[in-house]
């Protein structure tokens, strides 16, 4: 019998200063049986920078094919594709093929080392890299419930998370900015 994803209910106030959005999102997450929490609480802090019409979680782990967020064109192109983790540079350059745009959200204790490793390769596709603090991430799992109302406030390279549990923050760098980032305002 195979295990089956655990579902993550949230309600988000969002206040992306960056961006200038303000709104109220509903998001239901499953969480893969071998997905931590730490990995799907940076996909619903991904799915926060980069909220847009069209914007949705792909079907998860086991299906390779899928970004863990996209955003997909009306005419079925793919325009956005987000990546959590320490993917292989293989997987970055074939999205790059697919999408108008990359990201790439590096968040646990490999992330530097995984940087250092791949910088070379990585610096010739056209994908955004952005570190996310380890101890930040790890605050914020912190505060998980199957059930949450959360606060984000969105203000540079720093979110600040509240929660009735409490209340974290977390910072990231960007390591390398994508083309599509370069033609405007750099949006994280």
């Amino acid at each position: 019998m195979s295990l089956k994803p655990t579902i993550h209910k949230f309600q988000i106030d969002l206040a992306d200063m960056n961006r200038e959005v303000y709104q109220s999102l509903s998001l239901t997450v499953a969480r893969h049986p071998s997905e931590t929490a730490e990995r799907m609480l940076v996909r619903v802090l991904a799915w926060c920078l980069n909220t847009q019409e069209g914007l949705s979680f792909g079907r998860g782990l086991s299906t390779a094919e899928d970004a863990d967020v996209w955003v997909h064109s009306l005419h079925g192109s793919i325009r956005l594709w987000i990546e959590v983790g320490e993917p292989l540079v293989e997987r970055i350059k074939k999205a790059t093929r697919q999408a108008e745009e990359v990201k790439v959200y590096s968040f646990n204790s490999k992330a530097g080392v995984w940087w250092t490793q791949n910088q070379a390769e990585l610096a010739s596709l056209d994908a955004a890299i952005i570190q996310i603090d380890w101890a930040g991430v790890q605050n914020f799992a912190g505060l998980l419930e199957r059930t949450m109302e959360l606060s984000i406030s969105i203000s540079g390279e720093t979110a600040w998370i509240s929660s009735p549990r409490g209340n974290c923050e977390i910072t990231w760098a960007v390591m390398q900015q994508g083309q599509a980032s370069k033609q405007g305002p750099m949006h994280y």
